[in-house]
């Protein structure tokens, strides 16, 4: 990098600038922030009020003190690189800043006071508890793209892919260099190259001869909702396949041709032509849902669902880390930190946690609803409505396979039970740690009327049959689930804060 790149960048999600006179323990909370979060650089020797070039050569006793941070002040060790960048101070000196180049973690990272921070825009976070045990638990899944792919070799990669990659960031080695000393797409075991995960969905030859599912489906259906058996209204059924990039452009272009366009006079005596849906939109929620995914979901691919009023996205796993129905806007995670990477590259992915916010600023100028988000089971839904919208008074996602309560109330008026009251019944049991936390995964992952029992739990927690059972016990023991009948045996839902008095504290 250059020092006028370093000064020219606007500090965001995996960008930073600090004073050579910043305190060790400031800068262990940033060094944690990123870790936690998408990884980044921070620059050193820059002033990050007003970009005054201070250098670093004049502190080395300091400097000394700020290189040992993520040792001494961080907990576990961060991973730093360190670039020394030349660069001409304030003073008119020759001097030097230091970039520190910080990956994304598979560790949840906390400072000498046992703090979690978390990069959130261009500020660190302090997580509350509930926050940081859900990053826990959301590391361990965010990282199934770095997990080697059994029998999957470097050879098994097409190194044309690699080389147009390397080119485009501007990375000097070969393509077995980068794979081998980047992001941990190559590692040697056993004498032989094997890949990861996001290596063979980025650059694989054949991705789907090792995750069939991790496709692309693209169903067009005449009218407003899904039927089934003789009534089937499908008009169009299409799967895309091949490495993450060119699924993406396929399926984006695909879809471009099914997008009606309206033509009309305008009040300037000019004619204007409207589409369907903007342009950004409906590209950001295919790049989205392919950038999140849950990969280690393998049992179904992401499809894109076409109706006369709407586009309906569902995709594999819930809404990532922190983010929320209600914040998405605003608050970014990526499960997927390579993925998200590669395709920033080839900007499909702009600046980190851009995308729903662009989507709603292009659905309100074109007098269209907000994208509304569900999480049903496993599978996360993005809903997009044209200006044909009906005033539908269900979950305009859910069709017949409905995981959740059509006959309850609906789900403005019931309020899952409050997690404060949860944890209180918790508190007042006998339970190993352990126990707690994953009885706060459940409650975390499961939707008000959502209907669930033993497997989902198991599912959820990636436990034994025998433990998902025992934890539904102290759900029901706690009083904290009511059991919904007609869905089969053992199924449940969390009370509704209406109900919480029925809760077992004692």
């Amino acid at each position: 990098m250059t020092i006028e790149e370093l000064l020219q960048n606007e500090e965001r999600q995996t960008f930073d600038r600090k004073s050579v006179l910043i305190e060790p323990r400031a800068l262990a909370i940033s060094l944690v922030a990123f870790a936690n979060a998408d990884g980044g650089k921070i620059v050193i020797g820059i002033s990050d009020k007003n970009r005054r070039i201070e250098g670093v050569d004049y502190e080395i006793g300091r400097v000394n003190e700020l290189l040992r941070v993520p040792f001494d002040f961080c907990e576990p060790t961060v991973k730093v690189d360190i670039e020394r960048v030349p660069c001409i101070d304030y003073k008119g000196r020759e001097n030097h800043v230091i970039v520190l180049h910080i990956e994304p973690s598979p560790q949840v990272h906390a400072n000498q006071a046992d703090e979690v921070y978390l990069r959130v825009g261009d500020k660190s976070k302090l997580l509350k508890f509930e926050e940081r045990l859900q990053l826990t638990y959301d590391k361990g899944e965010r990282y199934f793209e770095d997990k080697l792919v059994l029998d999957a070799t470097i050879d098994d990669l097409d190194m044309e892919q690699v080389k147009e990659y390397i080119k485009k960031i501007g990375y000097g080695k070969t393509p077995i260099d980068f794979l081998k000393q980047n992001n941990g797409f190559a590692i040697e075991k056993n004498g032989e190259l094997q890949v990861s995960t996001a290596a063979v969905l980025l650059f694989g030859k054949e991705p789907q001869k090792f995750f069939p599912r991790a496709r692309i489906r693209f169903i067009r259906y005449e009218g407003v909702e899904e039927k089934f058996g003789a009534e089937m209204n499908v008009i169009k059924d299409v799967i895309f396949k091949g490495t993450i990039l060119k699924m993406i452009r396929d399926a984006i272009s695909y879809l471009d041709t099914q997008i009606k366009e309206k033509t009309y006079l305008g009040t300037e005596g000019i004619f204007v032509t409207e589409e369907e849906y903007p342009k950004f939109v409906r590209q950001e929620i295919i790049v989205n849902a392919v950038t999140h995914r849950a990969y280690s979901i393998t049992g179904t691919d992401i499809q894109v669902k076409m109706f006369d009023n709407r586009i309906v996205v569902e995709s594999p796993g819930k809404l990532p880390g922190m983010v929320r129905a209600d914040n998405i806007r605003f608050t970014h995670f990526s499960r997927n930190p390579k993925i998200a990477e590669f395709l920033k590259a080839y900007d499909f992915v702009k600046e980190y946690g851009e995308g729903v916010d662009r989507m709603c600023k292009e659905l309100e100028a074109a007098g269209q609803k907000n994208p509304e988000y569900y999480t049903n089971a496993f599978i996360l839904q993005t809903v997009i409505y044209n200006k044909n919208q009906t005033d539908e008074k269900v979950n305009p996602a859910i069709y017949a396979k409905n995981p959740t309560l059509q006959n309850e109330k609906p789900e403005l008026d019931n309020k899952k039970l409050e997690l404060e009251k949860l944890k209180a019944a918790i508190a007042k049991q006998k339970y190993f740690t352990r126990t707690k936390g994953n009885l706060l995964k459940v409650y975390d992952s499961i939707e008000t009327n959502q209907v669930f029992g033993a497997p989902e739990v198991k599912e959820i927690l990636g436990c034994t049959t025998t433990a998902s059972k025992d934890i539904m016990k102290k759900l029901r023991d706690m009083g904290v689930v009511a059991e919904v009948k007609g869905r089969g045996k053992g199924k449940y839902r969390f009370v509704y804060e209406i109900e919480s008095n029925s809760i077992v504290v004692s």
